[in-house]
């Protein structure tokens, strides 16, 4: 493994060698940069091995409550799910997420967090029988995000700009942390009384680094993010209803124009358009889980017409209700 693959790790949380202090002496010298390195190199290494035996075969696995691990062999259709908020570390391979018209790409260097619940189009772009794609997810927790921030006494940054998911370049503190967590799988005499202290470490070195804004949407804290989540809440439950712009926003406490506008910011999504995937996952699920027709699970999410359905369907996942069904259930 190249050690230059994770020269942007060491330099994130080290200053670039031949930098000098006043007094002239080098922050770090080339002997502690590759040195620095070397060790980086050995955590990612550790994480792949300890990954793989603890996921021997292609599929999903939850070791732990809120943990999750993915191990896939070759590269993956478009994948429709409800991401809910984590952190999500590749050990190996490379992922895509795709949220509204924008997508997010990150692999072994690089880390995704999600802060609020949300439906994506995920793809597996790299992954091989010898080097399988293997993913660390951890469930991030609003009330130890919450009890962080207050112990830590951090302050409140700037949120209501700020994107739900974000991809940040993997350092090696939080690298070190991740490292202990997936160690502790493999020791659940002693994950019960260490996992949460990891939690907490990860959760922190987050904070304070630049998805600091990103993560407070967890904690749902006062201000306009708070009241975002509250109408995503309402719109998750309320799907199969009709969408009513000005009574959600009345309900907040916020103008129609500033609701539409952070909502968008936060989702990259309009109000329409989430319920739209929200009602479109839901007949997906409904056709392919529980045997529906096309009609049926159209009107059961809310669609009184059939042929608006089948458009708005056709539209989202690329085919037909049926045929996309038959597609679906032929590779499974």
């Amino acid at each position: 493994m190249m050690i230059l693959d994770f020269s942007c790790m060491i330099l994130q949380t080290h200053p670039k060698r031949g930098t000098t202090e006043a007094n002239g002496s080098d922050i770090l010298s080339e002997p502690e940069f590759e040195r620095a390195a070397r060790q980086v190199a050995d955590l990612q290494d550790e994480m792949v091995e300890r990954m793989a035996r603890l996921l021997p075969e292609d599929g999903t696995s939850q070791p732990l409550e809120g943990v999750h691990l993915y191990r896939a062999s070759q590269p993956s259709d478009q994948i429709y799910s409800s991401y809910e908020p984590s952190i999500c570390v590749i050990a190996q391979g490379r992922k895509e997420v795709m949220l509204g018209g924008e997508i997010y790409s990150y692999d072994r260097a690089h880390y995704l967090v999600n802060s609020v619940r949300l439906p994506v189009r995920a793809q597996i772009v790299e992954a091989s029988r010898e080097r399988p794609y293997l993913c660390l997810r951890p469930i991030l927790d609003p009330f130890l995000v919450g009890s962080v921030i207050l112990e830590a006494n951090l302050p409140s940054r700037g949120q209501s700009n700020v994107k739900s998911i974000q991809i940040s370049r993997l350092d090696s503190g939080v690298l070190d942390a991740v490292v202990r967590l997936v160690r502790l799988l493999d020791a659940p005499q002693d994950a019960r009384m260490l996992v949460p202290l990891v939690m907490r470490e990860i959760v922190y070195r987050l904070l304070v680094g630049e998805q600091g804004d990103r993560l407070q949407h967890v904690a749902v804290l006062d201000g306009s993010t708070h009241r975002i989540a509250k109408a995503i809440e309402r719109l998750r439950k309320g799907f199969d209803q009709p969408l009513r712009v000005e009574s959600i926003a009345r309900e907040i406490g916020m103008s129609v124009s500033g609701f539409q506008h952070h909502f968008k910011t936060v989702t990259s999504m309009s109000p329409l358009q989430f319920q739209k995937h929200l009602r479109l996952h839901e007949a997906r699920r409904l056709m392919v889980g529980e045997h529906l027709d096309a009609a049926g699970a159209g009107q059961r999410v809310g669609y009184d017409d059939a042929s608006h359905f089948n458009r708005e369907y056709k539209r989202l996942f690329g085919l037909p209700p049926m045929r996309d069904v038959e597609r679906l259930r032929e590779s499974a």
